[in-house]
């Protein structure tokens, strides 16, 4: 059963190491979990009291506004499947 993880943060963590700087994902978007990949960027426009839902690829499939509108206003210009469905 798929689970709801609301993230908040834009940007990683960065841990200082012997080796140098290490960056863990905060915005749960990365394929090489726990670090970072820079799929953050992708979270750069959303707005602020607005839920954004990503599909396993990356992809935005959908806006919700705090009202619970579906407006789906993301950067699929409101053709995605959540949309459509």
């Amino acid at each position: 059963m798929p689970r709801i993880i609301i993230k908040t943060a834009q940007a990683p963590y960065k841990i200082k190491t012997v080796d140098g700087e290490v960056a863990i994902c905060e915005c749960g978007l990365s394929k090489n979990q726990p670090f970072c990949d820079g799929s953050h960027l992708k979270t750069l426009d959303e707005k602020k009291d607005e839920l954004y839902q990503y599909d396993d690829k990356g992809q935005c499939l959908s806006v919700e506004t705090d009202e619970g509108d579906d407006d789906c206003e993301c950067c699929c210009g409101g053709k995605c499947e959540a949309k459509n469905s």
